[in-house]
C-alpha cells in the first residue's frame, strides 16, 4: 500500500533540487574563505582588472539569529568577486552604513547577548575579517539612540555617524556610490 502523504510530497522534492544543484556553482574565497560566495560567470563584459572601486552598502535589516548580517555577506561578496576577476583587492574601497534593526549587529558580545536573549553576534568575525580588508563601518547614530547603543558597546573600530543619511552624503562627497542591493 502507498503513503498518500508520500505522494503528495515527491512534488515538493523536485522542486527543491534545482536550487540545491544551483548552489553548488558558488564558493567562498580568495578573500574570504568563511563567507562571500560567488560563482563563476561567463561575461559580455569582463571586469578590467585595474577597475576601482568606492562602494557604500546600506544594512537596515537585522541579521538572521545565528547568521551573517546579509548585507555584510554581500559586501564580502563582492570583494571575493572582483578579486575572482582580476581586479587587485586594494583597488577596492567599501563602507557599510548601518541603521534601524540592523544597528545591533554591529555592537559586542555582551551588549548583543543581553539584548538577544544570549545569543552570539555571528556578525563579527566577519566584521573583524572585512575591517582587516579595509571595510570601514558606520553606524547611524540616531538608530543608536534609539537602541541605547553608545560607543562604548560597538565592535572595535565601528565609527559612530551623526546619521545614516549623514554618512551617506559624506561618502558621496568622498567619491564612494550606494550599492543598490
Amino acid at each position: 500500500m502507498q503513503n498518500p502523504r508520500l505522494l503528495l510530497l515527491l512534488p515538493l522534492l523536485t522542486l527543491a533540487q534545482p536550487a540545491t544543484a544551483q548552489m553548488e556553482n558558488f564558493t567562498t574565497g580568495p578573500v574570504f574563505e568563511d563567507f562571500g560566495p560567488t560563482a563563476p560567470v561567463q561575461q559580455d563584459e569582463p571586469v578590467a582588472a585595474d577597475a576601482t572601486f568606492k562602494i557604500a552598502f546600506d544594512a537596515n535589516k537585522e541579521a538572521e539569529p545565528g547568521k551573517i548580517n546579509r548585507t555584510i555577506e554581500s559586501a564580502a561578496r563582492f570583494i571575493n568577486m572582483q578579486v575572482k576577476a582580476g581586479v587587485k583587492a586594494e583597488n577596492i574601497e567599501l563602507a557599510i552604513v548601518v541603521h534601524g534593526g540592523a544597528s545591533l549587529d554591529l555592537t559586542n558580545q555582551e551588549f548583543f547577548a543581553a539584548h538577544k536573549d544570549g545569543r552570539k553576534n555571528a556578525s563579527a568575525a566577519a566584521i573583524a575579517q572585512l575591517q582587516q580588508h579595509g571595510v570601514t563601518f558606520y553606524l547611524c547614530g540616531q538608530s543608536a539612540a534609539a537602541h541605547d547603543i553608545t560607543n562604548a558597546d560597538l565592535l572595535p573600530s565601528v565609527k559612530m555617524s551623526l546619521s545614516a543619511m549623514t554618512a551617506h552624503a559624506l561618502l558621496q562627497q568622498q567619491g564612494y556610490s550606494l550599492n543598490p542591493f
